[in-house]
């Protein structure tokens, strides 16, 4: 049995009922920057729904081929992730989790399952994270380095032995 089933963790491809579901995992990622602003809650809200249509939009735009997945823990939905697969590398575009599902090794998990497949087929691990948050670290932790800088992001890999 692999540590995901171990755990009764699972992904399944995302479906048109997910909409209201993703966008709770999507504000949840926000939560933190929103208590900075002093707006209020439709301030929030119109926020929010603008940036959320628009990440919509711009993953499907920018990976047409990726995987969009519902993480589920014990068949409850507990957050997302898009994997972009190509020739060359395995691009983690996104992965979320709600607030009550963090911290507790299952982000470490799926990291852990991908990274797995890449080096299986012989692919670099690639990904972005917005600079100066605790994600460096954590994805440093499991084996990423930074490799460049664009814009807020920092472009990470992990590389395998691939020869």
């Amino acid at each position: 049995m692999n540590a995901l089933a171990a755990k009764r963790i699972s992904l399944r491809p995302e479906q048109a009922g997910d909409e209201d579901f993703l966008f709770k995992v999507y504000a949840s990622t926000r939560q933190e920057e929103l208590d900075l602003t002093g707006w209020n809650a439709h301030q929030r809200a119109a926020f929010l729904d603008m940036q959320f249509k628009a990440m919509r939009h711009g993953y499907r735009a920018m990976f047409p081929a990726a995987e969009f997945s519902i993480i589920l823990r014990e068949e409850r939905n507990i957050g997302r992730m898009v994997i972009d697969r190509t020739e060359k590398e395995v691009r983690v575009v996104d992965l979320a989790l709600l607030p009550e599902s963090r911290n507790q090794g299952v982000g470490t998990l799926l990291m852990q399952h991908v990274c797995q497949g890449a080096e299986q087929v012989k692919k670099t691990v690639t990904l972005s994270v917005l600079k100066n948050t605790r994600s460096i670290s954590w994805y440093q932790r499991l084996g990423f380095s930074i490799i460049g800088h664009k814009g807020l992001y920092e472009e990470m890999e992990r590389a395998f032995n691939l020869v």
